[in-house]
C-alpha cells in the first residue's frame, strides 16, 4: 500500500469509529459531562496516545496530515475527545523536538502506551496570552526543582499523569521568556485540583486549576537540561496544537453542515422540502464552500510541519479561519433548523456550544491576528 493508501485507511477506520460509537454516545456525555473513559480506551487501543509518535519510540508515527484528518473525523462526533490526545500529543511533541535523548528514551514509551497521560501546564489564573507573566516559579533544592503556584483551564489535569509545566526559573531576568524552563512534572506531594471548572462547551473532558505547593520535579526532567528556553519550547507545540484547532473546527463544523442539509431535505414549508427554498439554498452554499477553505488551511499548515518548515503563520491563519469559521457555520446549521435547532434535542445546539472553544484556545485569534500580521510584515518588508 502507498503512503496515500494507509492514510484514507486509517482515515476511514476512524470514521467507521466515531459513526459506530462516538456519534450514539456523545449526547449523554455532554449532558452529564462525563469522562469518556470507554472511548479514550478505545482509541487507546487504536494506538492514538502514540499517533505522532515515532514508531521507534512506540507510536504510530504519522504525518501531521493524517493525524489532523483524523482529528478532523473526531471531532465530527464529539470535540472534546480531541482535546485529551491533542494536549497529551503536545506533551510528547516537546519531549521529542526538545527534550535530551534521555528524556526521549524515557518518556516518549510511557506516552505512546499512554502508560503516562500527558497534559500541557502554562495558563494561570492572572495571565492567558500574556505567559510572560506566569508567575510560577521552580526553585533549585539539592538537584531537583520544587515548583509552586497555579495552573488554569488544564486539560487532563485529573487523568493525566505527566504536564509539561511553564515556570520561572530566573524570576528576575529580562525579557521575562529568557527565565523560563518547561518541566516535566508528574504528580506528587504538593500536586492538587482545586477544582473542575464547567464550560459551556467542551464537555466530559477534565479542565481544572491545579494548585502547586512546592511540587518535586527531579532536575533531570528540565526539557533540554538547560534553563532559559522553555518559552520557545511550548511555543512550537503550540504552533501544532494550532494546526489541531483548526482541524477540529473544520470536524465540529462539518457535523453541523451535514445535520443542516439532511434537515433542509427533510423539512417541509410552503409545500416543498426547505432546502428547495433560495434562502436556504444560499446558507448552505456559503457552508459547504468556508468548511472546504478550512480544510485546505489547515492541511496546508500540516504540509508544512512534515516538511520541518516554519509554519506559525500558516497554522496561525488555519487556527483563525477555521475556528471563525465554526462558529458561523455553526449558528448557520441553527437557523436552518430553526426553533429546532435551539432544542437539545438536535445536536445542533452542542455544535454551537463547542465552537467557542477553538477562537479561545491555543491562543486566542486575537493573538493569531498579531502573530499573522507580525509575520506577514516580516514576509513583505520593504
Amino acid at each position: 500500500m502507498t503512503g496515500t493508501d494507509v492514510r484514507e485507511a486509517l482515515v476511514a477506520t476512524v470514521r467507521e469509529f466515531v459513526d459506530r460509537e462516538v456519534i450514539p454516545a456523545a449526547p449523554q456525555l455532554d449532558r452529564d459531562d462525563v469522562y469518556p473513559t470507554e472511548l479514550v480506551d478505545r482509541l487507546g487501543e487504536m494506538g492514538f496516545f502514540g499517533a505522532t509518535i515515532p514508531t521507534e519510540f512506540g507510536g504510530m508515527g504519522l504525518d501531521f496530515v493524517t493525524y489532523a484528518m483524523c482529528v478532523e473525523e473526531l471531532c465530527r462526533g464529539f470535540m472534546s475527545l480531541s482535546g485529551v490526545f491533542n494536549t497529551h500529543l503536545i506533551c510528547a511533541h516537546i519531549v521529542r523536538m526538545h527534550g535530551t535523548e534521555a528524556q526521549r528514551r524515557r518518556w516518549l514509551p510511557l506516552l505512546a502506551a499512554g502508560e503516562r497521560r500527558g497534559g500541557l501546564a502554562l495558563t494561570e489564573p492572572e495571565c492567558g496570552s500574556d505567559l510572560q507573566a506566569i508567575r510560577t516559579v521552580a526553585r533549585r533544592a539539592d538537584g531537583d526543582y520544587l515548583v509552586t503556584g497555579r495552573k488554569m483551564f488544564i486539560t487532563n489535569g485529573e487523568h493525566g499523569s505527566v504536564f509539561a509545566t511553564l515556570v520561572k526559573t530566573n524570576p528576575d531576568i529580562e525579557p521575562s521568556h529568557r527565565g523560563m524552563s518547561c518541566l516535566l512534572m508528574g504528580k506528587g506531594d504538593g500536586f492538587g485540583i482545586s477544582k473542575h471548572i464547567d464550560k459551556l462547551g467542551y464537555r466530559a473532558v477534565d479542565t481544572v486549576e491545579l494548585i502547586l505547593d512546592e511540587v518535586r520535579v527531579p532536575g533531570e526532567d528540565l526539557v533540554g537540561s538547560e534553563e532559559g528556553h522553555g518559552f520557545g519550547h511550548v511555543m512550537d507545540g503550540l504552533e501544532t496544537g494550532r494546526v489541531n484547532i483548526a482541524a477540529r473546527a473544520v470536524g465540529v463544523a462539518r457535523a453541523a453542515f451535514e445535520a443542516a442539509v439532511r434537515y433542509a431535505q427533510e423539512r417541509i414549508a410552503f409545500g416543498k422540502p426547505i432546502a428547495h427554498h433560495q434562502a436556504i439554498q444560499f446558507l448552505l452554499a456559503d457552508m459547504g464552500t468556508k468548511i472546504e477553505a478550512g480544510r485546505l488551511l489547515y492541511l496546508r499548515a500540516a504540509e508544512l510541519k512534515d516538511r520541518g518548515e516554519r509554519a506559525d503563520l500558516e497554522a496561525g491563519m488555519a487556527k483563525l479561519y477555521a475556528s471563525e469559521m465554526c462558529r458561523e457555520v455553526t449558528l448557520d446549521a441553527i437557523r436552518v433548523h430553526g426553533g429546532y435547532g435551539y432544542s437539545t434535542e438536535f445536536a445542533v445546539e452542542r455544535y454551537y456550544r463547542d465552537a467557542p472553544l477553538m477562537i479561545i484556545g491555543e491562543g486566542t485569534n486575537e493573538i493569531q491576528r498579531l502573530v499573522i500580521a507580525r509575520r506577514l510584515l516580516e514576509r513583505y518588508a520593504v
